[in-house]
Order: structure tokens, then sequence, then C-alpha cells
């Protein structure tokens, strides 16, 4: 079900930034709700990973109550099968292209959606990331949640693409680059995120400094990240999250004045 006021109350100036995290991206339906019920509609959406189907769905008009539907409903099956060639990816994404055609009636052009949307990607050959702002909205999402020795990369042109959580969980620039000069950023957060995760970290401090940003986290402690059983916890935990980051930082916030870039193809 698409939104039945489509796309023409959007704020065209107001970004939404998706961070990936596999099931904990089912937070996002919860962000979404909270979201469509304060009148927020952001005209750009970005994301990640499983934050990249998320992003889409909403990008594409599907509402909230039908992207709930789907969260709940979803299984790995959904978007990746065992490969019968398996140099790249133990499983197939094409199952992808299948889904969105099942959800949305056909694979549409990104640049064709109602709301600007791009998916981030990391290029494996230059470890750069990629937004994918045009093209089939299948490859795009194929790409992004790609993770080279499961699900195998996309080629597009010379680039070889995967998850550009590799690059930056939270591609908030990506938001940015398509004309965004606020952003409500959601990145998916663990209290037990360890060493390695230090750069994360980091750069969420600056987030939270940056005015024209809401950051929005939903808490994942003692949630799984790769089966499908704290779904209903999980979108929970998103509201949750987006009614106190809201309540502490309402949209409208003070347009960025940084400029901030990344390869689009």
């Amino acid at each position: 079900m698409t939104d039945a006021g489509g796309a023409g109350g959007d704020d065209r100036t107001l970004g939404l930034t998706l961070g990936g995290g596999g099931a904990f991206g089912a937070a996002h339906a919860g962000v979404l709700q909270v979201l469509a019920e304060r009148g927020i509609r952001p005209g750009i959406v970005t994301g990640t990973s499983s934050g990249a189907l998320v992003a889409a769905a909403y990008a594409a008009g599907v509402d909230q109550v039908a992207i709930e539907r789907a969260v709940r409903a979803f299984r790995w099956r959904s978007i990746a099968r065992w490969s019968f060639a398996p140099r790249w990816g133990l499983l197939d994404t094409r199952a992808v292209t299948d889904a969105v055609v099942g959800a949305l009636g056909e694979d549409p052009q990104i640049e064709d959606l109602p709301r600007r949307f791009g998916a981030f990607a990391t290029d494996l050959r230059t470890r750069r990331g990629v937004i994918l702002d045009s093209g089939p909205l299948s490859v795009a999402l194929r790409a992004s949640i790609a993770v080279p020795g499961l699900l195998p990369p996309v080629r597009r042109g010379a680039q070889l693409l995967a998850d550009g959580g590799m690059v930056d969980n939270v591609p908030v620039q990506a938001a940015r680059a398509l004309g965004a000069d606020r952003v409500i950023v959601v990145r998916l957060h663990a209290k037990w995120e360890n060493v390695r995760m230090m750069r994360t970290v980091t750069r969420t401090a600056e987030l939270v400094e940056d005015p024209s940003i809401v950051l929005i986290q939903p808490e994942m402690e003692r949630m799984a990240q790769w089966t499908m059983s704290d779904v209903p916890r999980l979108i929970d935990e998103g509201r949750r999250a987006a009614e106190v980051a809201l309540d502490a930082h309402p949209v409208p916030l003070v347009p960025s004045a940084k400029p901030l870039s990344a390869d689009r193809v």
C-alpha cells in the first residue's frame, strides 16, 4: 500500500538516514510510525544494508502500516537463496528483484520514485563510499546488503559494490549530497560495541553536536541481530527512541553549513 497523500506534503530539504544492522533494522519501522504520527515527512531518504531496504520502501511511498507488516513477515529467504555458483558468496541475492516486484509491482528506476532515495554502498576496489541514486532499485539494494563471502557483491561498471557499512553505517553525507540541509539519523546502537567500532562511536559524538541533525539511537542490547525473533521488541524500541529524540530536538532544525561529498553513480 502506498501513501495516499503521495509525496506532495514532504519536506524536500529534510533528510532521513537509516543505518544498517541486520535484523536490528526492524527498529526503523517504529521510527517511521512516530514520524508519520507527528506529521514529519522527509523528502530525502538514504540508508545502508537493512536500513536501505526500509528506506527504499519509504521512498517508494509505502505507508508505515504496510512497512511494519512487511518487517514482521520478513525472512532472510526473501532476499537471498543458495547460490549454485558461489564464487563471491554462498547466497544469491537476485531474490531481491523478485521481492521488489512483489511489493511494488515492478522494479522501478530510483529516479522515478516519489521521494529522493540513495542506497549507500562500498566500492571494494577503492574502499570509498558510493551513493546509488539512479538505475534499477533492486540493483542498488543488492549492492547495499552485500557481504562478500555470504552475499555476493554487485558489479556496476568498473565498481564492485558491497555493504556501505564497511565505510559508514550511518551515511548522513549521502542525504546531504541529495539535497538535505537537515537530517534525521537513525543509528542502531548497542552498548556492547567494542574497540573495533571506535571510529563509529567517535563519529556519533560529532552527530550529536551537529545542530542540523536529530540523532535517534534505538538500544539493541540483548536483542538478536541475525534472527527475526525480536522484531516486535525492535519495532517498539524504535518508537521509544524516536519519541525521546524528537521530544528533545523537535524538527525543524538548523540547516547545515557543512559541505559533504561521496561518489555518486
